[in-house]
Parts: structure tokens; C-alpha cells; sequence
């Protein structure tokens, strides 16, 4: 009985010794991820200490972004193109991958392998039958590995072909700062993005509105072997602050806590990214302090409407003294050109510090067809350049012939003559 013991004593030892020294690094852990915070009251207390400055060491969060969808610009940044881990943000791609490319109806069967995925969980067990619909609302509500890995399974064979799936939508979107090796985002060396990129691939799955509705959705019901689920989403500030409507957390011991909102209000619609935070209070302190920052802040202006304003002024003082060598005809136009996308955004305080520089070709010779670059009208802020839109002449420019030699002598015959006389 005594040797029972002793045994059972050194077991237990080796158990306690193996779970203290083990460096786990699950994706949303549920013991961590899932701490609770009164966010109403964070809210309210963040709230009344935003200002409408944003000093770099306010912000926890080692890399961050604000960046505005509508002008595709970066309002706010802290080391937001260093590579890091992104813990189950990963999940915005893994999403993304199956909306687009699978049928959402279909009914799977969970692989032992799926079931037994560590982390944050659906709960799935080995040969439940599940939607791929639930399974991605399982995937981005509660940040489950388990339906991360089904889902990969079911869409790329195994981890390593859906992986590959992930890498080349990546390269389809330029990230070329991205990698995957996973559905969930544990942490691995070769698994990591930016905060911008990160920006960007939510910026384009949000455009996806089977996406945009599941991250949007606060409690949903799923059903596992024909009996429902009740879901909620792991997203501190969905409900709470005024706006938002996605996109994703995300832990892992090397990502730390991880933050991706999406916010609207009124015309404005951000995307807020914090990547590294210490703790669950300090991402969600960080992500309102940037996102009160952007609003508080920021407002659009038409690029369009100051270009053409602008060069319509400097064309009636300058047209009349632009030369253009060998032509024709003194009848020509230029204009500036519009962009596509002509909404800029800028700081309340800057819109009357933007400046207009145009600058048009010295020496323009005939011909000259119509449509062709003679120049460039540039918009700046603080010496840094918004935009360049480019001047074209909207008129064939034709260069002196023969025949336009001898028209200008019989039509001034008369007056040549007298010259020749007179000498």
C-alpha cells in the first residue's frame, strides 16, 4: 500500500511539473481571453480620458493601426509594418477562404484530429455533423481551433494544403509582409502579419457581406448533431461602443492580446487593429482610445472638388503665356484629371494647410494628341504628398506643314509684298 502511494505521489509530481514547465500558447485561450471585464465601465472611463491628442506611450499595444476605409488611408500608426503574431485574428483569413470558396450548407463530419484541437473551442467531438455555416460561426463568435481545423480539413485536405490556400489569397492582396502555417493561429515562427495588412485583408472581407454579417452578429444559435448551441461573441466592444460592428479577437502567449474593430459613424468607417497588448483591458482601452481618436479628429475632403477649383484659377491667369513650339494653331485646353476614389482624410486642423502645386511642361512642342501628360497637379499636407493628378491637353495640337505655310502666304500675300517693297 505504501509503494501505491509512493507512486502515485511521483506521478503526480511528474504531472504538476509537466503543466507548470509547459509553455502552452493556445490561440484565445478560454482561462485568459476570456477574463471579465465590465465593459461598460471601461468604456465609460476610457471615454472620459480621450483627448484629441494621441501620444505614442498612451498606447499598451506593441503595433496599432487606424486605418479609414473610404480614403484607404492610415490615420494612426505604432510600428504598424513590423512583423508579428496575430493569434485568431489569423481567423479573418480562415473565414474568408471558406465563404469564397465553399458551400456554406453543407453538412461536415468532425475528424478526430479537429476534436482534439486544444485552445479555445466550439466543443466539437470526433464525428459530430455540423454545417459549414455553424462551423464558421463557431469559428469567429466563440474563436473556436476545433472548427478552425474541421474547416481546413474540409476545404484543403489537411492543415498544410489549407495553409497554402491562406498564403495565395494573401499574395492576391499584396501582403507581403503575411504568412500563414494555420486555420486558428498558433503561435509558430513562420505565422505572422503586420497591422496594416491585417487592415487591409479586413478591409476587403468586410466588402464581403456573408463575412461582414457573421463578425457583426453578437449571440447566434448554431446546431451540432441536430441540437442547438447558444453562442457569443468573444468581442469585448460589439454592443457596447457606439459603431462598431466586427471584426475579431485573439491570445496566444506570443501574440498577447489582439484586437481587430471595425467602426462607423455617420460617414466615416474605420478599421482599428491592435496587436500585442499586455492584457485584455489594455486592448480594450487602446482600441477605443484610437478609434474616439480617429472621430475626434478626422474628417474627409473631396480631392476632385480643391483640384479642379485650384487649376481652373491658375489656368485663367496662366493659359494666355503657354507657348507650345512648331504649332499650328493657337487654339488648345488643358485640364486636370479626376481621380476615381476622391475622398482624403485629414486632420480637422490641417484643411487649411493643404497646398496646391502645378507644374506644366517648359519646353511643349507641336504635335501633340489630345489626352496626352503635359503635367501634374499635386495636393500636399505638411510636405508630404496626398495625391497627383495628372494635366492633359484635351485637343489635337497639330504642327506647322507645308500647307499651313502656304495657306499663312496667300492669306498675308498682300502684307509680304509691301515688305519686300518697302526693303
Amino acid at each position: 500500500m505504501k509503494n501505491f502511494f509512493t507512486k502515485l505521489s511521483y506521478i503526480l509530481v511528474i504531472i504538476f511539473l509537466t503543466i507548470t514547465n509547459s509553455n502552452f500558447s493556445y490561440a484565445d485561450d478560454y482561462l485568459e481571453d476570456n477574463t471579465t471585464i465590465n465593459v461598460s465601465a471601461e468604456i465609460s472611463e476610457t471615454l472620459a480620458q480621450t483627448s484629441d491628442t494621441l501620444e505614442s506611450s498612451s498606447i499598451n499595444s506593441r503595433s496599432c493601426i487606424v486605418y479609414d476605409r473610404n480614403s484607404q488611408m492610415i490615420l494612426y500608426g505604432k510600428n504598424e509594418t513590423k512583423q508579428v503574431k496575430m493569434a485568431s485574428t489569423t481567423k479573418i483569413m480562415t473565414s474568408l477562404i471558406i465563404i469564397e470558396n465553399c458551400d456554406l450548407s453543407e453538412t461536415i463530419e468532425v475528424s478526430k484530429k479537429a476534436a482534439g484541437t486544444g485552445g479555445s473551442r466550439l466543443g466539437l467531438k470526433s464525428g459530430d455533423k455540423i454545417t459549414v455555416k455553424d462551423l464558421l460561426y463557431g469559428l469567429m463568435l466563440c474563436s473556436g481551433n476545433d472548427a478552425a481545423v474541421a474547416l481546413a480539413e474540409y476545404a484543403g485536405g489537411d492543415i498544410q494544403g489549407f495553409a497554402d490556400l491562406m498564403n495565395k489569397k494573401a499574395n492576391e492582396l499584396g501582403l507581403t509582409n503575411t504568412h500563414f502555417e494555420s486555420p486558428h493561429g498558433l503561435d509558430s515562427d513562420g505565422h505572422y502579419t503586420t497591422a496594416y495588412e491585417l487592415a487591409i485583408l479586413t478591409d476587403y472581407a468586410l466588402k464581403n457581406e456573408t463575412f461582414a454579417k457573421i463578425v457583426g452578429t453578437k449571440n447566434y444559435t448554431i446546431t451540432i448533431n441536430g441540437y442547438p448551441k447558444n453562442l457569443s461573441n468573444t468581442n469585448e466592444l460589439l454592443g457596447y461602443l457606439n459603431g462598431v460592428y466586427g471584426v475579431k479577437t485573439g491570445f496566444t502567449n506570443g501574440a498577447n492580446r489582439c484586437l481587430v474593430t471595425a467602426c462607423k459613424r455617420n460617414n466615416m468607417d474605420i478599421i482599428c487593429v491592435v496587436l500585442g497588448a499586455d492584457t485584455k483591458n489594455f486592448r480594450t482601452q487602446d482600441s477605443i482610445k484610437l478609434i474616439e481618436y480617429a472621430f475626434k479628429n478626422f474628417t474627409y475632403i473631396n480631392a476632385n472638388e480643391i483640384a479642379i477649383s485650384s487649376f481652373d484659377n491658375w489656368k485663367n491667369e496662366n493659359l494666355q503665356y503657354i507657348n507650345i513650339n512648331k504649332s499650328s494653331s493657337n487654339s488648345f485646353d488643358f485640364e486636370v484629371q479626376t481621380c476615381q476614389n476622391p475622398i482624403l482624410s485629414v486632420n480637422k486642423n490641417d484643411i487649411n494647410n493643404i497646398k496646391t502645386s502645378i507644374y506644366i511642361e517648359q519646353n511643349l512642342e507641336a504635335p501633340i494628341l489630345s489626352n496626352t501628360v503635359i503635367g501634374n497637379l499635386t495636393l500636399s499636407l505638411n510636405d508630404k504628398t496626398l495625391i497627383t493628378l495628372d494635366i492633359i491637353n484635351t485637343n489635337n495640337i497639330n504642327k506647322k506643314d507645308i500647307l499651313y505655310y502656304l495657306n499663312y502666304f496667300f492669306s498675308n500675300y498682300s502684307k509680304i509684298l509691301e515688305q519686300v517693297l518697302e526693303y
